[in-house]
């Protein structure tokens, strides 16, 4: 029989569910421990996901030899800090996205995961829908010749009480942004990814026009890719009730379209390309409750598999930087008002 890995999370907030429900879910996988630093918060999240230990100092919960992979469910601006201290203790990682909040803070990470020889998965789930990869194949076949647009919807929603529910949200500090780095982090970084080209350079604007919160709610850029082509980003947090997030690639032999819902275009001048299943819904533009687990399953399933094999996981923390990278130019390119470099 295969080895069953303990899994311990650190951090039992929203998202910290779908990591329990998916572990919980994976024949390879035991809920071993969970970490909080709030007592009673840690020991309801141990009861409802059955795990036998409970932490509410994670460095502490680093010394247990029997943790094989530690999950990281804090606020965005801990990670950084976590990963390394959890590489150092020789622990696999699946960090929730942003991976950090600057390129600067992510360094540190990649080199402690290289020095440790451990493996470290990114969340980005997105990267697993059906329609994603087939979008990325055929870019990479050329059957869309040169992409001349790459756009990215990204209209959620979220309330002021939202913010408020928790006092890290909202804050450069801890959220390091806001509608582009908490929410719209998935959509930049599937779009950056399917189309395969370096950003070269960003003109953005960003502010929070409605929401009493320091970072964005609110935001638009212009990209240019390497290979010349144009991108667009649209990111809030603003609009109600929250809309499907949609993607539209557009190259010289085609338009392919697609949002949460399904594909909307897949249209090519050359030949008949069948449709990909769509997939299951991914969610998350109404609430941050809303978010499916199935890209989670898929992504925890390949770490195990990736530590059995010795490989790299699909998402290492070298491209988990990615995305982070462009928005923090956008948010440059607010600051300076002008267009920036890459």
């Amino acid at each position: 029989m295969s080895k069953k890995y303990n899994f311990a999370i650190i951090g039992c907030g929203v998202i910290a569910n779908t990591h329990g429900n998916v572990i919980n879910a994976i024949e390879r996988a035991n809920l071993y421990a969970v970490c909080d630093i709030i007592k009673d918060k840690a020991d309801e999240f141990a009861k409802k996901y059955n795990a036998d230990n409970v932490y509410y100092d994670y460095m502490e919960m680093l010394q247990d030899p029997n943790i094989d992979i530690v999950c990281i469910c804090t606020p965005s601006g801990m990670h950084g800090e976590m990963a390394v201290n959890v590489a150092n203790a020789g622990k696999h990682i699946v960090c929730e996205k942003p991976i950090e909040i600057t390129t600067e803070k992510i360094k540190p990470i990649i080199e402690a995961v290289k020095r440790n020889n451990i493996k470290f998965q990114s969340i980005f789930q997105r990267r697993t829908m059906p329609a994603a990869i087939a979008t990325k194949k055929l870019i990479e076949e050329g059957k869309l010749g040169k992409i001349v647009m790459a756009n990215a919807y990204l209209k959620y929603y979220r309330d002021q009480a939202y913010y408020d529910s928790a006092g890290w949200r909202g804050t450069w500090e801890l959220d390091g942004g806001g509608a582009l780095m908490n929410q719209g982090v998935h959509g930049i970084d599937l779009l950056q990814w399917m189309v395969g080209q370096k950003v070269t350079s960003i003109f953005g604007r960003a502010d929070h026009l409605s929401r009493n919160i320091e970072v964005e709610d609110t935001a638009v850029a212009l990209l240019q890719f390497e290979g010349g082509g144009y991108g667009v980003i649209e990111g809030a947090t603003t609009c109600y009730p929250g809309l499907d997030t949609t993607f539209a690639i557009h190259g010289e032999k085609g338009t392919i379209i697609f949002s949460d819902s399904g594909i909307e275009r897949w249209d090519f001048i050359d030949e008949d390309i069948p449709r990909p299943d769509a997939g299951k819904k991914i969610g998350g533009a109404t609430g941050a409750t809303h978010i499916s687990s199935g890209g989670h399953y898929i992504l925890l399933n390949d770490l195990i598999d990736a530590i059995e094999n010795d490989r790299q996981p699909m998402i290492p923390p070298e491209e988990g930087k990615v995305a982070v990278e462009i928005i923090n130019s956008i948010y440059r390119s607010e600051r300076e008002k002008k267009e920036v470099y890459l």
